[in-house]
């Protein structure tokens, strides 16, 4: 529910701009995107949650059941930009990013000695990288709509990969992980400065979970598991 009124509103945000950009008839900027390279800064909203594809359980294969809740979180960074064709940029927009999940093992709620071994709570900070193409059409009067693609590299500091794992209360992944991003916007010239909001999709491409230790015996949070990434959605709002 929360993701589809980030999605609403992201889309509500760029076709105001895009309507209030063609009522104006002076052209602001006008040689902003003939610079070479350029530089700004975003702030925005993310909600990611995690992909789950649970493993093959030939005995009771009925008994798993995780889900996930996330929450809205906060990200900011700075854009350097470099023109590489009237229509084509390369971006590099490096930042910080935060926001939280629960794991619910529901599989595991009547468990009568511990009941809180049914839920995880998982708050992550990533230092987050992309790497994008960003294809713009032609700009009319002070709008141009763009799309995005490209990939991108999250540092977790808040991983826990080699500390206690959920035989101490502790669901922990990757430190490094690789992803995906696909995402369009629009370009709406103002006076003195560029302002972009744009919506995307961020998608894991490795698997970001870390198994429990299998000294401690078989695990009933991670050995269910064969692929956890992470899947969310960025609304940001950028100023160059």
């Amino acid at each position: 529910m929360r993701s589809r009124r980030i999605l609403f509103f992201g889309f509500a945000v760029l076709f105001s701009c895009s309507f209030f950009g063609q009522r104006e008839r002076i052209a602001y900027l006008p040689t902003f995107d003939d610079r070479p390279l350029h530089f700004g800064f975003y702030l925005g909203l993310n909600q990611n949650d995690f992909k789950l594809n649970l493993k093959d359980t030939p005995t009771n294969p009925d008994i798993i059941d995780i889900t996930v809740a996330p929450e809205t979180g906060f990200n900011v960074g700075l854009i350097v930009d470099l023109r590489l064709h009237k229509n084509l940029n390369f971006r590099l927009e490096p930042g910080l990013v935060s926001n939280s999940k629960k794991i619910r093992f529901n599989h595991l709620t009547t468990v009568a000695d511990n009941p809180q071994d049914s839920i995880r709570e998982v708050v992550s900070t990533y230092l987050h990288i992309p790497l994008l193409f960003k294809f713009s059409t032609d700009r009319y009067k002070n709008i141009r709509p763009y799309v995005l693609a490209g990939v991108s590299y999250d540092y977790n500091f808040s991983s826990k990969e080699k500390g206690d794992d959920n035989f101490a209360n502790q669901f922990r992944t990757k430190t490094h992980n690789f992803m995906y991003e696909v995402g369009l916007g629009i370009d709406f010239y103002l006076y003195y400065f560029k302002f972009s909001p744009s919506i995307r999709g961020v998608f894991a491409i490795n698997n970001e979970i870390k198994y429990d230790d299998p000294a401690n015996g078989p695990s009933k949070w991670t050995d269910p598991i064969n692929f956890l990434g992470t899947r969310g959605i960025f609304l940001n709002f950028a100023f160059e």
